[in-house]
């Protein structure tokens, strides 16, 4: 399993981060518990299996909802 944290542009409600949150739980390899979207901040923060799903693919379930991310940070956990 790894952390990605994915930076994005701005977050205008609390609808838009139940959507980006939604749309990353149903992708294969995503840890569903360990999805936070951070309103606040603008931030979306999950583990992942990437022998399942890449980094590329959860930004791009962000991406295709409308949403511009600024930047990605992938860890081992």
């Amino acid at each position: 399993m790894q952390k990605i944290v994915i930076q994005l542009e701005t977050l205008t409600c609390p609808s838009c981060a139940q959507k980006i949150e939604n749309a990353v739980k149903s992708l294969d390899g995503v840890e569903r518990e360990s999805v936070n979207v951070l309103f606040n901040s603008s931030k979306v923060k999950l583990d992942f299996d990437s022998g399942k799903v890449s980094p590329e693919q959860i930004t791009k379930a962000i991406t295709a909802l409308g949403y511009e991310v600024l930047k990605t940070q992938v860890k081992d956990r």
